[in-house]
C-alpha cells in the first residue's frame, strides 16, 4: 500500500512515495536525517552511489544537489527499487539509475557514496556488503555512512580501517568519524590510492 509523504531533503521539501515492507514507512528516519545534515556538499559531477536506497531519499537528495552527476541507487528489495524509481521520476531526477545490487556492472567506480547501511542484517553480512562496495571508490573518492552508536558505529571505524588496509594495502583508505548527532555517527571513508 503506497502513500505519499513530504520530507525535507537538505533544505528542499520533496514529495515521496513510501510503502509497507520498505525501511521507514512513514517518515524520513533519524539516521538518514543525520547523514543528510552532516555529509558535505557533493561534487557537481561524478558517479555516486546510494547503497541500500530504500524508497530513495538519499539518491533523490544527491540527484537534486548534483543534477550533472550519475547517481546509482542500489537495493536488494524490489519494492524499494520501484519506489526509488518512481520518486526519482516524480522529482525530476533523470540522473538516478535504480538497480539491483548484482546488476551494477563490475567496472563501475564511484566518486561518492552515501549510505544508511542495513545494520540489522548482522555484522558478518554488513561487513561483506561494505567491503564489496567501498573498494569500488575511485582514488580521492569518499563514502559517508551513518550508523547508530549503540549498534556498533564506534567499533565499525577501526574494523573498516583494518579490513581496507588488509584488502587494498595500508594507507589506501582513511576511515574516521566525520560527525556525531542524536546517537548516530557519520563515518567518512576516503580512498587515498
Amino acid at each position: 500500500m503506497r502513500r505519499t509523504i513530504t520530507v525535507t531533503l537538505r533544505g528542499r521539501d520533496v514529495p515521496m512515495d513510501v510503502s509497507n515492507g520498505v525501511f521507514s514507512t512513514d517518515r524520513l528516519d533519524l539516521g538518514t536525517r543525520v547523514l543528510l545534515k552532516h555529509a558535505p556538499q557533493p561534487p557537481a559531477h561524478g558517479t555516486f552511489l546510494d547503497l541500500g536506497c530504500g524508497w530513495g531519499p538519499i539518491a533523490v537528495a544527491l540527484a537534486l544537489e548534483s543534477p550533472h552527476a550519475d547517481v546509482w541507487a542500489v537495493d536488494v528489495n524490489e519494492r524499494a527499487l520501484d519506489l526509488t524509481r518512481s520518486n526519482a521520476e516524480r522529482n525530476g531526477c533523470a540522473n538516478v539509475r535504480v538497480s539491483a545490487a548484482d546488476a551494477v556492472p563490475q567496472d563501475v567506480r564511484f566518486d561518492l557514496m552515501w549510505s544508511n547501511p542495513p545494520i540489522r542484517i548482522g555484522k558478518e553480512a554488513l561487513h561483506e556488503l561494505l567491503m564489496q562496495w567501498l573498494v569500488r571508490l575511485t582514488v580521492g573518492g569518499r563514502a559517508y555512512l551513518v550508523v547508530q552508536r549503540n549498534l556498533g558505529a564506534d567499533s565499525l571505524i577501526p574494523w573498516l580501517q583494518q579490513a581496507l588496509d588488509s584488502q587494498c594495502g595500508e594507507q589506501s583508505f582513511a576511515v574516521s568519524k566525520n560527525a556525531s548527532s542524536k546517537g548516530y555517527r557519520v563515518i567518512e571513508i576516503v580512498r587515498a590510492r
